[in-house]
């Protein structure tokens, strides 16, 4: 999950105010001010009276070029590290996390902190961003914020859909609204997941709840934040869940409750290059998948033949994270 600071520097509570109702993860601040920004929100401080302290915890690294690789490697093990560099593109911030260095790349713009944070897993997960006012700064954290890492999603042709009994299903309702062609990537593989529709769409049976996704049975995998997947039977209240959209594009939500109820339960098989992925989910009309051009199918008009999204790994997970190695769920 992407972590963002934000430096302010000189002192500016209108810009803190910007940080903290724009969720920000923490703000670098001139000595003395720490108490000051506890006034205004619970948010993490970076100074030499702060939660974390300047010299101590964390240290500013000017860095110039690919020699200093190692020596920021080893820093990074006993501090947090915050690179300074006038030009990112030149730096190979994906040599460093590939030597298991963390740290943190300083910024001063969108452009800077999206190529900072990278495309296909490299570059860093934690930044410093200097605004230079409050409307950039809400600006940044709604782009940094609203789109996280994309998912790559495929058209999977459904194959078989039937009814299978009773049993414990979970709806996942957040602390976000969700519109048309947004959901969760829900399966009984984690290597397999079908983008579940949000509870969006009105219908004669029940008023449109876009906050919640019907998720599917307890043991059922959800992708999470991180690249990791969990069981939708250990998520609770507070956790960070992702909401993925037709195109791929993701964005971190808040779980607000779980609603585990008994209800009757479908069976839905489809097949994507010419492998066979699963999932269970309550059986009734609202509980929707989504096909390759975003629009929801509800469940008990799905047939044969139809094409709905999903998201595959050729890689397994173990506690829930990506690992080489070959693992078979069916």
């Amino acid at each position: 999950m992407r972590k963002i600071w934000i430096k302010i520097d000189p002192w500016d509570k209108k810009m803190v105010t910007s940080a903290l109702e724009g969720g920000a993860d923490g703000v670098v601040i001139p000595d003395g001010f720490s108490e000051k920004v506890k006034e205004l929100g619970r948010i993490q401080t970076i100074s030499s009276d702060g939660d974390l302290k300047i010299g101590k915890d964390v240290i500013f690294y000017n860095i110039t070029s690919g020699k200093d690789e190692e020596e920021i490697v080893k820093l990074s093990k006993k501090k947090k590290v915050i690179l300074q560099c006038s030009d990112w593109t030149v730096i190979p911030l994906e040599n460093l996390i590939a030597k298991g260095a963390q740290v943190i790349a300083q910024v001063n713009s969108i452009d800077e902190a999206q190529t900072a944070f990278g495309i296909l897993e490299k570059g860093v997960n934690h930044i410093l961003y200097h605004p230079s006012d409050t409307i950039e700064l809400k600006k940044a954290l709604s782009i940094l914020r609203s789109t996280e890492d994309s998912i790559q999603l495929e058209s999977a042709e459904i194959i078989d859909v039937k009814p299978v009994g009773m049993g414990d299903r979970v709806c996942v309702d957040t602390c976000t609204s969700m519109g048309s062609g947004q959901g969760m990537l829900i399966g009984n593989s984690s290597s397999a997941l079908f983008l579940v529709h949000a509870e969006s769409i009105s219908n004669p049976y029940v008023a449109p709840r876009p906050f919640r996704v019907n998720a599917g049975a307890v043991h059922a995998y959800i992708r999470v934040t991180g690249g990791k997947t969990r069981y939708l039977s250990e998520l609770s209240s507070g956790d960070p869940v992702l909401v993925v959209d037709h195109k791929g594009r993701t964005e971190t939500c808040i779980v607000g409750r779980l609603k585990i109820e008994k209800r009757p339960l479908m069976f839905i098989k489809a097949s994507v290059s010419k492998k066979e992925i699963t999932t269970i989910v309550q059986n009734a009309e609202t509980i929707r998948l989504t096909d390759p051009d975003g629009h929801p199918v509800s469940v008990v008009k799905l047939k044969k033949g139809d094409k709905v999204l999903v998201s595959i790994e050729a890689a397994g997970r173990h506690f829930g994270l990506k690992i080489d190695e070959h693992i078979t769920e069916k």
